[in-house]
């Protein structure tokens, strides 16, 4: 009977030694599938952070193109709208309302008729300087854009 008891000790300790070893196993490979997935995760933001600081350094790097090219049309406009051509083409004052409206975003006040097609006192290159500091100056515009714009 003592020889049974032990056995049956024996057994005990062995399947609690047994289920122990079980859980701890089972609890490592959690911990590592866990581990496996955060470091995916990280990777993941990682390229997508690399990828993002390219894109705005490509940003800005086009802007600072597009506002250097302004400015050099913008001193160009005498040579392309000399003072005969400023002479010879009046603006009208509803052509320098709609301009002014659309670069401020808002609709132009329609109960004008008639004033509008009075000349303004504006030059033409004042207009072609002031159409080219516009699609030159606003950040948001970009080459594709200001293409598919004109």
């Amino acid at each position: 009977m003592k020889r049974a008891a032990t056995l049956l000790a024996l057994l005990a300790i062995a399947a609690g030694l047994t289920w122990w070893a079980t859980a701890s196993y089972n609890a490592a490979v959690q911990r590592a599938h866990q581990a496996e997935t955060t470091a995916a995760t990280l990777r993941k933001q990682l390229d997508n952070a690399k990828a993002a600081t390219v894109t705005v350094t490509q940003y800005v790097d086009r802007e600072r193109v597009i506002r250097l090219k302004g400015d050099t049309i913008i001193k160009e406009v005498p040579r392309y709208v000399p003072v005969q051509a400023d002479a010879a083409c009046v603006v009208p004052r509803g052509f320098v309302r709609l301009h002014d409206a659309a670069a401020a975003g808002t609709v132009p006040n329609p109960d004008t008729r008639d004033a509008d097609a009075a000349p303004a006192d504006v030059a033409l290159s004042t207009v072609a300087s002031t159409v080219a500091a516009n699609y030159t100056g606003f950040a948001p515009v970009s080459p594709d854009t200001a293409s598919h714009l004109s």
